[in-house]
């Protein structure tokens, strides 16, 4: 049985939900989701400029956890951004 996961702390709650590439409908592109864990700790490694430990206090994981987590992300956002894909912000609900 999997051990259950932690509370993470997520202050982000964006209002866009997609990004995709420009005059190609919803439709017609592949999706990568992206989980507000992942968009949080991209916000605050990448926009805040954050030390990964300083961002895995804010988040209450470990810094070990936060670095899987934004590898996962950045991976995520190369793969929508080479392969033409949008990307999905996915709010899980707790």
């Amino acid at each position: 049985m999997a051990r259950p996961m932690k509370p993470r702390r997520i202050f982000c709650d964006p209002d866009v939900l997609y990004f995709k590439p420009r005059a190609v409908p919803l439709s017609m592109l592949q999706e990568v989701d992206l989980s507000m864990d992942e968009l949080e700790a991209l916000r605050l490694c990448d926009l805040e400029n954050l030390e990964q430990t300083e961002a895995a206090k804010k988040m209450k994981v470990s810094q070990s956890t936060l670095q899987r987590i934004l590898t996962s992300a950045h991976k995520k956002i190369a793969e929508a951004l080479i392969e033409g894909k949008a990307i999905k912000i996915v709010k899980i609900k707790r």
